[in-house]
């Protein structure tokens, strides 16, 4: 697989270059991908993360997916490989009406995901792999995350009620070789929010940052702070700095775009 960079597509695997001791930021459009594998003073030596983005401006979404695997990168790239083999298809969804667009997309990734051959093929791999595959198509997000990957949606409505991270990190929830999908009843959370009017950024992390050690970036509010100065890509790579300082042994990869809604959102009935 390459390590796919068109001006509107990027995929990667952490075995393919791994960032050990190096941070690498970089922009796909209108999305900031910041890539940091870990310290290698603190025992690093592999990267088991990875990331796939796709972008359309004129039709208006972003598909992404973060990995976040562990005991080897195969579950990663098993995952990886099959999105992008259904990249014609999901982009064909994504065309359809929001509403629309966002059941058969998740129809097509859980049934590929719990179809035989794929359970066939995570059997085959050495460890297992968080995943979380988000969409925003208009003024709408949608997510299926499997496992323990990170995603907030920040705006000052949601902040001042503190409500910033959309899905629940949720353990013991695995794509491979230990797989969620050969369970009687497969484990998983899928949700959709509607963005308010404004500006909203949507950031994924993986889980190394909000475990980096001495920092705060379990608090939500935190992992915010850096972009109400900086802008995107200088507020993910300042985030990424702060954990390679802290000498941060697991691997950091970060999504991260803004999105502006000019249309009303929902307001309580007496508001």
């Amino acid at each position: 697989m390459s390590n796919g960079l068109h001006n509107n597509e990027f995929s990667w695997v952490g075995s393919q270059s791994h960032y050990v001791d190096e941070i690498d930021v970089r922009q796909i459009q209108h999305v900031t991908i910041g890539r940091f594998g870990g310290n290698s003073t603190a025992g690093q030596y592999k990267n088991e993360d990875a990331c796939l983005v796709w972008t359309n401006e004129k039709e208006d979404w972003e598909f992404v997916v973060l990995l976040d695997a562990h005991q080897s990168a195969e579950s990663a790239e098993l995952v990886i490989s099959t999105v992008n083999v259904l990249k014609g298809v999901i982009q064909k969804k994504l065309k359809l009406p929001t509403k629309q667009a966002f059941e058969q997309t998740a129809e097509t990734l859980l049934m590929t995901f719990e179809s035989s051959d794929f359970k066939e093929s995570c059997r085959k791999v050495q460890g297992e792999t968080a995943v979380l595959c988000v969409v925003r198509k208009g003024k709408f997000l949608w997510w299926l995350s499997i496992g323990d990957c990170l995603l907030y949606l920040f705006h000052p409505e949601l902040v001042a009620l503190n409500e910033t991270q959309q899905n629940h990190r949720s353990f013991y929830e695995w794509v491979g070789q230990v797989n969620t999908f050969e369970l009687p009843v497969p484990c998983y959370s899928v949700g959709t929010k509607e963005l308010r009017k404004g500006k909203n950024q949507i950031l994924l992390t993986t889980d190394g940052l909000v475990e980096c050690p001495n920092t705060n970036f379990g608090d939500p509010n935190e992992v915010k702070k850096p972009f109400e100065t900086l802008s995107n890509k200088q507020g993910v790579l300042a985030l990424l700095e702060e954990i390679k300082e802290k000498n941060v042994r697991d691997s950091t990869t970060i999504l991260s775009w803004f999105i502006n809604v000019d249309a009303d959102s929902t307001r309580p009935s007496n508001g």
